[in-house]
């Protein structure tokens, strides 16, 4: 029987042969072949694919020449459909491409924000690309400041490829997906895993009992940690039986349709902004990467134990319209008080966030895949303002 007094708290993560990732690692392929010979690009690039096609859309201003079919059919051959009957093929896949450049009634506020016609203030040269509101979020609960639920599953699908890969399981496809259930104890601390559903495109010559024991030893042990696993963890893998035919030959797939995938698994408020395929321009990105740099910095300084940061812009403007923050009462000083710091600490205007995490150079694809938060790779995720922010704490 479980305990009352426990919650438990489910995140998904996917493959990069997920369909809907496939899109999200060619638009970004896309961007960063632009980037690399153009850094000032306005790209918006979208992507769909289906059975045996790929349809790239959206809107690029660019003086940088790209090859777009090749990128595309790259990004699929990396991904690792390579052969028909795995139900996509790289090189016999239909490619279209329909690109527009960006709208100049949008441009203008992006290139020349309202506070820079005004006062002519280099960082404030950049608008917000449009409007809307941003999310960032940190906890103390794992290593990485990110919820337990998404970081085991994302480490738990960037195994299953490995594995894949590597030929340590030699019948999977690239198509797979898992699912992660964490049990929080009375003071709200992670304690173990309840449940891991996992699901994984395979081969036909292989049974339901071959595939769960490699799951299971292969794939979840790798990654999980022993101590968070017990007698009485389920764990259902390819609940259906049989998961032969994948990617998008089963389903059709978009760029930006695995936001809470790319984000903190549901665990926090989600401004509804995809992140693939933007350029850093666009707030949508760069404001919510900004927004978990702050969050982390906060938790990392001890100035709270989890928290929420909310931005806001106005299209054309570079300064934001409202900063709200959420300790979830575990602040060691007031939300309000929280709200004014950050905005003494940090630089949220959009020319100044893309300058200290270096956006307009090539870094994007990796981002597409295993989510955008928790790797100590990108940039938004140091810790460099730590020692700064303790000073608020005295």
């Amino acid at each position: 029987m479980k305990n009352k007094k426990h919650r438990f708290f489910t995140s998904e993560s996917v493959t990069e042969g997920h369909p809907d990732k496939m899109c999200d690692q060619i638009s970004d392929a896309i961007l960063d072949a632009i980037l690399a010979k153009d850094p000032d690009a306005r790209v918006a690039c979208e992507t769909v694919v289906c059975t045996g096609t790929v349809f790239v859309m959206g809107q690029i201003s660019t003086t940088a020449v790209v090859d777009y079919p090749k990128i595309v059919r790259d990004t699929v051959r990396e991904i690792g459909y390579t052969r028909a009957k795995y139900g996509f093929d790289a090189d016999s896949c239909g490619v279209i491409i329909s690109l527009d450049k960006q709208s100049p009634d949008i441009a203008l506020g992006v290139d020349r924000s309202g506070e820079y016609r005004d006062r002519g203030e280099i960082l404030d040269m950049y608008g917000a690309g449009d409007q809307g509101m941003m999310f960032g979020y940190a906890c103390n609960e794992t290593p990485e400041y990110m919820p337990m639920a998404i970081t085991l599953a994302q480490k738990i699908s960037q195994r299953l490829a490995q594995v894949r890969k590597e030929g340590i399981v030699d019948y999977l496809r690239p198509d797979g997906k898992c699912q992660v259930t964490v049990e929080y104890d009375e003071k709200d601390h992670p304690c173990r895993v309840d449940t891991i559903v996992l699901s994984t495109q395979h081969g036909a010559n292989v049974d339901s009992a071959t595939i769960a024991h490699d799951m299971i030893n292969h794939v979840i042990r790798a990654v999980v940690p022993l101590n968070l696993l017990d007698e009485q963890t389920k764990y259902y893998i390819n609940p259906t039986g049989r998961f032969e035919i994948g990617g998008p030959a089963a389903d059709s797939g978009l760029t930006g349709r695995k936001i809470i995938v790319d984000t903190y698994g549901g665990y926090c408020a989600h401004g509804g902004g995809a992140f693939s395929g933007k350029d850093a321009t666009k707030v949508d990105r760069s404001a919510a990467y900004m927004a978990r740099y702050i969050c982390k910095n906060i938790v990392a300084a001890g100035l709270a134990d989890k928290i929420q940061l909310q931005v806001s812009y106005a299209i054309g403007r570079s300064k934001p319209v409202s900063i709200d923050v959420n300790t979830y009462g575990t602040g060691k000083v007031s939300d309000a008080s929280l709200s004014e710091i950050i905005g003494e600490e940090f630089d949220l205007r959009p020319r100044a966030i893309i300058t200290k995490f270096h956006m307009q150079e090539p870094i994007y694809k990796a981002t597409a895949s295993y989510g955008h938060f928790g790797r100590n790779e990108f940039a938004w995720e140091q810790l460099d303002k730590v020692d700064d922010l303790k000073k608020y704490a005295r």
